[in-house]
């Protein structure tokens, strides 16, 4: 289960860098927090706050959970390298950044890397 705990984790890590890149903080600064009539467009330039806050929240408390039983070295070369995995998909897929076959290649080490460390 530690194993599952530390995917999640690399999961919602993944979800957290995007969240730090979305972040706006100029509109943050000139919210309207006192203001109770809120706009949704301003709503909306707070979502990359709360998920910074969020998912920060959830990717330690997996990752904690995780290392109940896994070594701390071996948590977080797998944590880091599934987070780095599982951003470069959100890139290629949802953002449409190009990736290259020398990429890829790299990416496929760093899987083969992570299988070496479960199963030793």
């Amino acid at each position: 289960m530690s194993w599952i705990y530390l995917i999640i984790a690399a999961f919602f890590e993944a979800f957290w860098v995007y969240s730090v890149k979305f972040i706006k903080w100029n509109e943050i600064k000139n919210f309207p927090f006192l203001n109770l009539n809120l706009v949704p467009q301003y709503l909306i330039s707070l979502y990359p706050l709360v998920g910074y806050i969020v998912f920060g929240i959830l990717n330690v408390v997996f990752f904690s959970l995780a290392m109940k039983t896994i070594s701390a070295s071996v948590a977080l070369a797998v944590w880091m390298s599934a987070s780095l995995i599982f951003v470069k998909l959100i890139d290629v897929f949802y953002l449409s950044e190009p990736v290259s076959a020398i990429q890829l290649a790299c990416f496929g080490l760093i899987i083969v890397g992570v299988i070496g460390l479960k199963f030793s």
